[in-house]
């Protein structure tokens, strides 16, 4: 869908680096069709040392014949970002903003108003290729822009389309859900070395195990309920821990968890502190 078309991402954080590796591992274009922006010299040095891409300081010099702008600023900058790209958008580009709590109608308003935008929600997994992304379009933005965005965001993982108005809730769930997992592996490996384990081995245990319970709930045909059924014997040893699970209320405390998150993100989004 990129081939022989500029991507430009202005920010070259972590995010930006993870998604034009991606972009470039696919093959959705060269790595001299890429350009990242950022006001750190060294940083921009080692992204264009490492990827081949094409850097500069000027977020406007980046923007120039660009045909896909990916917003990869914190949410804090996004204001003063937009504003100094306003006065050099050409028309045609179609903007992607990864910046938590900041929604269409600002990116819109402050890019012109009638511009393509699509809002991603992405999560910290993006980083090692196993994300989870979720897509919002703008007013103006068509369903062949959904496809490129995309193909870009499934170059680090997997997406799913969602109307703006469930982005807290995606932001609650697998925006956030990657800290609730890391509890749940390092509580696993914590029992794991109280009944006996070395901390190595109890965490290898422990973070294998979890990825394996989600691929087959990714991969396979039965639902999580299903699979809890399929390892669980009456009179068995997981019938036990769940038990234990069951008295810590932890099901309900994982939902309250999302719940929690969810609203602080829509908090976050009306700007308050």
């Amino acid at each position: 869908m990129l081939r022989g078309q500029k991507v430009s991402i202005i920010g070259g954080g972590n995010m930006g680096e993870v998604l034009a590796r991606g972009i470039i591992s696919a093959g959705l274009t060269d790595a001299n069709n890429v350009t990242i922006s950022d006001v750190a010299r060294e940083r921009l040095d080692y992204l264009g040392r490492n990827y081949g891409v094409n850097v500069t300081g000027s977020n406007s010099k980046a923007l120039e014949n660009a045909a896909v702008v990916i917003l990869a600023v914190k949410p804090q900058n996004m204001g003063e970002v937009l504003r100094e790209l306003s006065g050099f958008i050409g028309g045609g580009e179609l903007f992607i903003s990864i910046a938590a709590g900041i929604p269409l109608r600002f990116l819109e308003e402050n890019l012109g108003g009638t511009v393509r935008v699509i809002r991603v929600m992405p999560n910290t997994p993006a980083l090692i290729g196993a994300g989870a992304a979720a897509l919002a379009a703008g007013s103006y933005a068509t369903e062949k822009d959904l496809a490129l965005a995309r193909g870009i965001f499934n170059s680090v993982g997997i997406t799913v389309i969602v109307e703006e108005a469930l982005i807290d809730a995606v932001t609650g769930l697998s925006g956030s859900g990657p800290a609730y997992g890391f509890m749940i592996i390092e509580a696993l490996k914590e029992g794991g070395v109280k009944m006996g384990l070395d901390e190595d081995t109890a965490l290898t245990l422990a973070a294998q195990t979890l990825l394996g319970a989600a691929k087959l709930c990714l991969l396979g045909d039965k639902t999580p309920s299903e699979l809890t059924e399929m390892v669980t014997s009456p009179g068995g040893t997981t019938i036990e821990g769940i038990k234990a699970l069951e008295r810590g209320n932890l099901k309900e405390t994982l939902v309250s968890a999302v719940e929690a998150a969810t609203f602080r993100s829509k908090e976050l989004g009306r700007g308050e502190k």
